[in-house]
């Protein structure tokens, strides 16, 4: 393993605020292109005063998606994050192991879910 980057996140999104999915996004593309070459990420926090689930979905949760859990743990370092905004995190991060553990399970049953609202 070569070796350690660190990211931040205010400086990815350019603001405190880390509330759209396509900040997330942005710090997900560094997360992965960083994991692609084998290196640790140490992902800071520091400054953000605000985070949303749609935000760390995009920035993390969707990295179980293409590495495996073991991969995350290893290589993800998260460091300066509020205990709020931990316990967040750690929200995101079950769901999204539980949806790529079986995406096509989830899909169907939010299809479902729709239709019947469908009904009403």
């Amino acid at each position: 393993m070569q070796k350690d980057t660190k990211v931040s996140v205010y400086e990815v999104v350019g603001s405190p605020l880390c509330v759209a999915s396509d900040d997330g996004q942005k710090v997900h593309d560094r997360l992965a292109v960083a994991f692609g070459r084998d290196r640790r990420v140490a992902l800071s926090f520091l400054n953000v005063s605000t985070m949303t689930s749609a935000f760390l979905n995009a920035a993390i949760g969707q990295l179980y998606g293409t590495f495996t859990e073991d991969q995350v743990r290893s290589m993800l370092k998260v460091e300066d994050i509020e205990p709020q905004d931990a316990a967040l995190l750690k929200r995101v991060v079950e769901t999204a192991k539980l949806y790529f553990q079986d995406r096509h399970r989830f899909d169907q049953a939010v299809r479902e879910v729709l239709e019947d609202d469908d009904d009403d």
